[in-house]
């Protein structure tokens, strides 16, 4: 499963889960040392680890959405 970290408050990080859109609660402690917000994670093994590749791709695609509606207004 893959999860985006919605924001960390007072060392807990609320994560979504991709697929079924449910948040939830996640001591900042049981997640990779280097945790941000918008952070993309995988679940292998019940260890959350940083799946970077995805979340440099989501934000590619993003950024892409982002300059093809600005050529709209325009």
């Amino acid at each position: 499963m893959k999860y985006a970290v919605d924001r960390i408050e007072e060392n807990i990080a609320i994560i979504e889960n991709l697929t079924t859109k449910e948040k939830k609660e996640v001591p900042c402690r049981e997640l990779p040392e280097n945790i941000h917000e918008k952070a993309i994670l995988r679940m292998e093994n019940d260890t959350f680890i940083l799946d970077e590749r995805e979340e440099l791709s989501r934000k590619e695609a993003l950024r892409a959405k982002l300059e093809q509606l600005k050529k709209l207004k325009h």
